[in-house]
């Protein structure tokens, strides 16, 4: 039998999505007798919970894992268990070639995770694999987000089958939670002192098409809206396609949703965006992105686009940099084409040279810098409300957000104030400057 209070730690990687499903992880363990300890060293077991996705993700896995071996070798770990997307999609390699590694779990044994430790810490190596479907959607969960903000995550999976992504390989087809289930799970956060909400899926704008039938993102917005506590709601991963004139006005008419909207576009080139099996040209993105500023009034738009997707001649590059120069995003992320194996796009014919790729996305950083500090620097002289994050000791200083920033996305703004603040908090700041792309504001007392 498993000694009670075994040790369990947890390095998590990847996107909120897989922290979520970190944190049901977490719940199970603790609910079951586990003792979780922050400190990898000294546990009986420690848990990774990888990412899979892209080429960078599965390298800062894999050193992960080699780091947990060599701490296992030195006799300052008991076990090791792979869990998340590198586990689910490189099940055979991880056991063959990390032969220090005690488990591999899929995502679709997640639930078995108790049993699974005990298995492990009693000795016994064994690889867990049921149907990724088996994950569950809903659950207990420990935090390990700040106490003031908490992922929301409304659908696992996804079918829009992107020819560059694998998470439909990964994850699954796209499968929704019940209304009623989302709305409960996000009481209990804000009755345990949430106030942001953050809403995530693979596609959030497709939230409930697979078990209603219909698009039902705005319905469960107003019901998230209508509850006591929570102050923020957050909209990540929109896709371009379902951002219908319903949820639209749904962003634009309810206070507590912030006027952020995150729309991964991935391209600006018509013939691109049909490889990637994604829709829209520059023409009909351009009208989107006009349609959303005029009718939410200060919307900030957040998108990633790719460079090098395989056929982007210098023609169809220029396309893309025309359309960001053109619509000047106030946030944006720009990444070199990574061909993932299993994935269609990565068969296609015309390559592009990795370092072609990689020059093109510098490109479009280095514009981007030049419009976001622009941007920043126009909110000079205004007064912003902001939530506290925290305090920088360090520096002595106290760092939130605006409505424009996502944690561990997005800038942050520098507060300065003889007032003491607390996480959570929500304040006027005067915002006085920028620092490296930071707002610099003065909190405003009353």
């Amino acid at each position: 039998m498993v000694q009670p209070m075994s040790k369990i730690s947890m390095i998590g990687l990847g996107c909120p999505k897989n922290q979520v499903d970190a944190e049901m992880l977490l719940a199970k363990l603790v609910n079951a007798g586990f003792e979780i300890q922050p400190e990898v060293e000294g546990s009986d077991a420690v848990i990774i919970n990888t990412c899979g996705f892209i080429d960078s993700a599965k390298q800062e896995a894999i050193d992960t894992i080699l780091y947990a071996a060599q701490l296992k070798n030195e006799g300052l770990v008991g076990n090791i268990i792979v869990t998340g997307c590198l586990a689910e999609r490189y099940r055979d390699e991880i056991s063959t070639e990390m032969p220090e590694v005690d488990a591999v779990v899929g995502i679709g044994s997640n639930g078995d995770i108790v049993d699974i430790c005990r298995k492990i810490i009693n000795g016994k190596k064994e690889n867990f694999f049921k149907s990724k479907y088996c994950l569950s959607l809903d659950g207990d969960r420990i935090l390990t987000t700040p106490p003031h903000y908490a992922y929301l995550k409304i659908a696992e999976g996804c079918s829009n089958c992107c020819t560059y992504c694998a998470i439909p390989s990964i994850r699954g087809k796209y499968r929704s939670r019940e209304i009623e289930s989302i709305v409960t799970e996000a009481k209990n956060l804000a009755a345990k002192g949430v106030k942001e909400l953050i809403v995530v899926a693979q596609d959030t704008t497709r939230y409930g098409i697979d078990i209603y039938g219909e698009l039902k993102l705005p319905v469960l917005l107003k019901e998230l809206c209508k509850l006591d506590g929570i102050e923020w709601i957050r909209l990540l991963y929109c896709y371009p396609e379902c951002m219908t004139d319903e949820l639209i006005d749904t962003i634009a008419a309810e206070k507590k949703i912030c006027k952020y909207i995150d729309l991964p576009l991935q391209h600006a080139d018509g013939e691109i965006l049909r490889k990637m099996n994604r829709t829209g040209d520059e023409e009909s993105l351009t009208a989107l992105i006009n349609k959303l500023r005029e009718k939410i009034s200060d919307v900030v738009i957040r998108t990633t686009f790719i460079t090098g997707f395989p056929g982007e001649s210098e023609e169809k590059f220029e396309v893309l940099s025309r359309f960001i120069n053109n619509i000047g995003f106030e946030r944006l992320g720009c990444f070199a084409y990574s061909p993932e194996e299993g994935t269609f796009a990565a068969g296609m014919d015309n390559q592009i040279d990795d370092e072609i790729k990689v020059h093109r996305s510098g490109l479009i950083m280095e514009r981007q810098y030049g419009i976001f500090s622009l941007k920043q620097e126009s909110r000079i002289g205004s007064v912003m409300q902001v939530i506290v994050d925290g305090f920088d000791e360090e520096n002595m200083l106290y760092l939130g957000r605006t409505y424009m920033d996502a944690p561990e996305i997005d800038t942050q703004v520098i507060i300065s104030t003889e007032d003491e603040l607390l996480p959570g908090q929500m304040i006027n700041v005067k915002v006085i400057g920028v620092d490296d792309c930071d707002l610099v504001g003065e909190a405003i007392t009353e």
